[in-house]
């Protein structure tokens, strides 16, 4: 089963908009669904510096999910600098230095990666072979 929800946010004229999809057939936990989705909306500049998140009862009550859930997805989030919480204001993207938004975003393509080399070596593939797909990938996509 999904469950997705999109939340619009309006203030100062701006909508700020965040879609979550939460798989319970996953192997990933909830709380981690939702702070990786969370952290892709901000390292993908769909969401910015100051922009307010969804109350953690809000965004536990339109996904149909514990509110324990919902705040240990914002404490990882704030623990790995992506939001600052201000008490009894809510939840706000962080400021991020430029230069270490690029490194996180290099580093999950280098995860990603990792997983790609680990997989073609199970299957026997040589580096030409995967190099040539990723090739055809991109210029595909």
């Amino acid at each position: 089963m999904y469950i997705q929800y999109e939340h619009h946010e309006h203030y100062e004229h701006m909508e700020v908009s965040m879609k979550i999809i939460i798989s319970n057939s996953s192997n990933e936990p909830i709380y981690t669904q939702i702070s990786r989705q969370i952290k892709g909306h901000i390292l993908k500049g769909e969401l910015k510096e100051g922009d307010l998140l969804p109350s953690i009862r809000k965004l536990a009550k339109e996904l149909q999910i514990s509110v324990i859930t919902t705040k240990r997805a914002y404490d990882e989030l704030e623990k790995e600098g992506f939001l600052e919480v201000v008490q009894g204001k809510g939840s706000y993207v962080a400021g991020q230095n430029k230069e270490l938004m690029k490194e996180k975003k290099l580093k999950i393509i280098e995860d990603s990666l990792m997983k790609v080399v680990e997989e073609s070596r199970l299957l026997g593939l040589d580096y030409g072979e995967v190099n040539e797909m990723l090739k055809i990938l991109f210029e595909e996509g």
